[in-house]
Order: C-alpha cells, then sequence, then structure tokens
C-alpha cells in the first residue's frame, strides 16, 4: 500500500487556522464530502466518535484522527496542514499542525491497519514533517506525503 493509493491531491488542503478540534473535524467532513461525496456530518460524528475513546494526536505536532464508515468501499485519505497549531489533547501535549484523517470501511479490518501504520511511519519521519511544514501549496504537500516507498505493516 502507498499514500498515493488512499490520497487523492484534491484531499490535502491548508488552512491558517481553525478554532477547536470539533471545527477541524467540521473541515474534514468538508473536505471528505467535496472529494469522496460522503456526508459532511456523518465523517464529523463518526471522527468525534472515535476520538471520545481517546485523542489522536500522537505527538510531535501530529494527530491521525480516523473512523470506519458504512458504505466506504476501501480506505479513504484526507490531509490538512495548519498554519496555527490546534490544541489536541496529544500525548506530549504539543499542539498539532499536520493533521492525516483516514476514513475506512465499517468492515475493514487489515486495511485500516496497514493504513494507519503506514500513515503513522511517514509521519514520524521528522524530515518529512519539516518539508510538510516548510511548504504551503498543496501540491507540493501532496507531492511530499506520496513520494514515499511502499511501507507494508508488520
Amino acid at each position: 500500500m502507498q499514500i498515493s493509493e488512499i490520497l487523492p491531491s484534491e484531499g490535502v488542503k491548508m488552512l491558517a487556522s481553525t478554532s477547536s478540534k470539533k471545527r477541524l473535524f467540521q473541515d474534514l467532513g468538508d473536505l471528505a464530502e467535496s472529494c469522496y461525496d460522503l456526508p459532511s456530518g456523518r465523517v464529523v460524528e463518526a471522527l468525534l466518535e472515535r476520538e471520545g475513546l481517546g485523542p489522536t494526536g500522537v505527538g510531535h505536532g501530529v494527530a491521525l484522527p480516523h473512523a470506519r464508515l458504512e458504505g466506504l468501499e476501501r480506505v479513504r485519505g484526507l490531509f490538512i496542514r495548519l498554519e496555527k497549531p490546534l490544541e489536541f489533547d496529544s500525548i506530549d501535549r504539543q499542539p498539532v499542525d499536520l493533521v492525516f484523517c483516514l476514513l475506512a470501511p465499517d468492515g475493514s479490518g487489515v486495511e485500516h491497519l496497514k493504513a494507519l501504520a503506514l500513515v503513522s511511519r511517514t509521519l514520524r519521519d521528522a524530515a518529512t514533517c519539516q518539508k510538510l511544514r516548510a511548504n504551503a501549496e498543496i501540491g507540493t504537500l501532496h507531492a511530499i506525503l506520496t513520494e514515499g516507498p511502499a511501507i507494508q505493516a508488520a
């Protein structure tokens, strides 16, 4: 699996700022609606429900919100870079500015986990995060995220 298989260029967005985690999820829902024709409200509800189980801020300014949705045929990705970092209840208590959202079919077990592992490994790379933070152009952000080799989940 490669990030290019789950993240189209229209699934990448740059935001100056957002007021809250809930508002960020609404931005992700709107992006999912425009990119994948998914109902925004359903996406927001699923993300909030998953976040209720525990924060998806993984540290170093990165968040990986994810949810399962009925009606999806395969794993889909969205990416938002925030110019102004947002408090996110991350494990290291640092605000978040790189947000990669994964939406998976309701019954997908292994594919969802492989995608989550791939994105997690990609965004754990300090050089990749530095490049993402240094660029604001959508095409460049997409290229940075999709240029890496395929990473196999363990």
